[in-house]
């Protein structure tokens, strides 16, 4: 008997959906932007904590140090940034090295060849690069580059410049930029989500006022305020199921066609070697694929339905 009375119940739930008509696809279509929304503002934070992740591991310092420079006093200011307890590593280029590397690289250039030769020394300085823990250490590190701890054994500075990666503004930038979008797209998914259950609100009171005759006839036969009421649950519960899955379709198109165009709005279009970053939404997607789907989903379910039972308590006196 329970069975029967739920089956019925989902199958009023139907047809009340299908009844409302262009209420139902205006709810089905406010509640799809909310979701989509809510479904890109996870995206946004993947996708930005994954290239803040990706440009983490090419921030470094570069130290340039005087062509005077002992290589005995470079190696122990080496020693000395390896104790730090904000320092990752470190490499050291010599200038022999630094000149080797050069010389390969440009030596089917004849002019640049020719100009080495008539130099008559080595030109190239040697370089220390050097990787922190975490990229906000790297301050402490150019301040100590900067102390008298980074002196010579006779006192003399031995660096001649230090570099800081311009990759440093590109983590700012892409900081800002993941807040800005987790901010606004929070307040949008908020307003969508207000004028959905407004939506809602209005078709089940359309609904209750067109199926009046119906209400009272079960009411006079004896039908239980769950048996009137359920019917109603049931269509808000279908809005949330219809606008979740279309929701998944226009994210999973999101998450395949949208990556590189979001790295040039980013501003890091100039940075090489992305190649672990593209496609980062379509991995996630399919990574997560399970909790998109039930949040994505049980969104939609809970709100369609939690939405429509308050708006029945409210319309429907039984």
């Amino acid at each position: 008997m329970v069975i029967t009375s739920i089956k019925r119940i989902i199958r009023s739930g139907f047809i009340n959906f299908w009844r409302s008509g262009f209420l139902s696809f205006a709810a089905i279509v406010v509640m799809t932007l909310s979701l989509s929304v809510f479904g890109a503002i996870i995206f946004a934070n993947a996708f930005g904590h994954a290239m803040i992740d990706q440009v983490k591991g090419k921030v470094d310092i570069n130290v340039y140090f005087s062509l005077t420079a002992k290589e005995s006093d470079i190696l122990a200011l080496q020693t000395t940034i390896n104790q730090l307890p904000e320092v990752a590593n470190t490499q050291y280029v010599s200038s022999t090295t630094a000149l080797a590397n050069f010389t390969n690289k440009w030596q089917n250039n004849a002019l640049i060849t020719q100009a080495l030769g008539e130099i008559g020394y080595n030109p190239i300085r040697a370089v220390l690069n050097i990787t922190a823990k975490d990229p906000s250490d790297y301050a402490g590190i150019a301040e100590f580059l900067g102390s008298n701890s980074a002196l010579a054994k006779d006192g003399t500075t031995i660096i001649n410049n230090v570099n800081y990666s311009q990759n440093k503004l590109v983590i700012e930038r892409l900081s800002l930029l993941i807040s800005i979008v987790e901010k606004v797209g929070s307040i949008i998914a908020i307003i969508l989500i207000v004028l959905a259950v407004i939506i809602i609100f209005n078709t089940i009171r359309v609904i209750v006022y067109n199926s009046r005759d119906e209400i009272g006839v079960m009411k006079l036969v004896g039908a239980s305020n769950m048996y009137v009421r359920g019917p109603f649950v049931i269509s808000g519960a279908i809005y949330g199921v219809i606008s979740g899955l279309i929701s998944l379709i226009i994210l999973a198109i999101f998450a395949y066609y949208s990556d590189r165009l979001l790295i040039r709005l980013s501003g890091v279009q100039g940075i090489n070697d992305f190649s672990n970053i593209v496609n980062i939404f379509a991995n996630y997607f399919m990574q997560n694929f399970g909790q998109i789907f039930g949040v994505i989903m049980g969104s939609g379910i809970v709100l369609g339905a939690v939405s429509s039972y308050v708006a029945v308590r409210r319309y429907l006196k039984v």
